[in-house]
């Protein structure tokens, strides 16, 4: 990536069906909002690349976007491992002090069988460094949009984890020679 990038971060929509879940791969997007496509297709560049994570849930949002992305394992959500799948409560009651503790300190931490927030941006860094020129459009996760931010930023994870990134949001930030630059977060 050594010239310049303008990337446009997009989250993909709302999970259809149940919340307070740690959702899996295959979790299907609710693509309903068609004021809210409109709205966003209108912000993105014509002539861009398109990337996006490989779950159902950025594919089918890039889809209701009119994108065909090329998927990109780099740009998936953190890695939750055992914990996929699973209620918040349900964890928090099986697991007690355990899990708890994972939240008070959920940067570094990594469920079992899973991934930190760090080893996420790290890889969502292996990822940018793949990117063709120009124009990016990457239809991705919350998680993926924190690391780009810390990316960009140079934070520390514990930082950007207090971020929020809103479903059907866009963030955008530029690569240029000398660095980086945070256009909008969250628009």
């Amino acid at each position: 990536m050594s010239e310049v990038n303008r990337l446009w971060l997009i989250r993909h929509a709302p999970v259809a069906g149940s919340q307070g879940v740690i959702h899996c791969n295959d979790a299907p997007a609710d693509t309903g909002d068609a004021a809210a496509f409109a709205a966003l297709r209108a912000k993105l560049p014509a002539e861009a690349a398109h990337f996006a994570s490989p779950c159902r849930r950025t594919l089918e949002t890039a889809a209701a976007l009119g994108l065909r992305p090329k998927p990109e394992p780099n740009f998936s959500e953190q890695d939750f491992g055992e914990w996929t799948g699973r209620r918040h409560d349900d964890l928090a009651r099986e697991l007690g002090a355990t899990y708890h503790e994972f939240w008070r300190a959920p940067a570094n931490g990594r469920p079992p069988g899973g991934e930190s927030f760090a080893d996420q941006v790290v890889r969502v860094r292996d990822g940018f460094s793949m990117l063709p020129p120009g124009d990016v459009v990457l239809v991705v996760h919350s998680g993926t949009v924190r690391a780009a931010l810390a990316i960009a930023l140079e934070m520390a994870p514990e930082q950007a984890l207090r971020c929020v990134i809103d479903p059907l949001s866009l963030t955008r930030i530029d690569r240029l020679a000398g660095g980086w630059r945070v256009i909008c977060v969250n628009t």
